[in-house]
């Protein structure tokens, strides 16, 4: 049963992170293409980031119910500030002559998003899906309260009937899964920032 906690934990959590790509990703393109949206963009995941998990979890369940589809929407708005800030600061923060060496060969402004500028921001874009998965790996644990299941309800029950060795458990597996994808995420991200380095330098 605590082996098939920990997979329905990975399952909550990788899914909530593809569809916090899937929504973040083009939200931070919008933030740093349409500066007309761009304040209330930035504003609104900063503000859905000062709601409490659990609170949040809350409110879609009256909406929705209970179950793992309110969880994978509450991780998602949860986990979206540093995808989408992330997104917008890699963009923006690409140099200029770049872009004018790219708009001088002709290229639209579409093009040299999708062929030059995001490649160019992905490390910084990287960093932002590994701080969303590491926190979703936590804020997961309120899954149990709202029907979704997880490791927080092996720390639950623990809790209830003041076993430690359940909550040493549920602990411990997701102290050993954040560190686990926190340190393969960091090795992908250092890769790919020393591959930007010698690309540039090679240009």
């Amino acid at each position: 049963m605590s082996a098939t906690m920990i997979f329905e934990h990975l399952y909550i959590v990788l899914l909530s992170v593809l569809f916090t790509v899937l929504l973040g990703l083009p939200l931070g393109v919008l933030a740093y293409m349409k500066k007309p949206v761009r304040s209330v963009v930035l504003w609104a995941v900063d503000i859905l980031q000062t709601i409490p998990a659990l609170a949040l979890l809350g409110i879609i369940m009256v909406f929705l119910g209970a179950g793992k589809p309110t969880v994978i929407i509450g991780l998602v708005l949860y986990s979206l500030l540093p995808v989408v800030h992330n997104t917008y600061l890699g963009l923006s923060n690409i140099e200029p002559a770049i872009k004018e060496a790219a708009d001088g060969m002709g290229m639209s402004r579409t093009y040299r998003l999708l062929h030059v500028e995001i490649p160019i921001a992905f490390p910084v874009i990287f960093t932002g899906i590994r701080i969303a998965t590491v926190t979703s790996i936590g804020v997961a644990v309120f899954a149990t309260f709202v029907g979704g299941g997880g490791l927080g309800s092996v720390i639950y029950r623990g809790i209830h009937i003041q076993n430690m060795q359940l909550i040493l458990f549920g602990t411990l597996s997701l102290m050993g899964m954040a560190v686990l994808f926190d340190g393969v995420m960091a090795y992908i991200e250092k890769r790919l920032y020393r591959h930007r380095t010698v690309k540039s330098d090679t240009q």
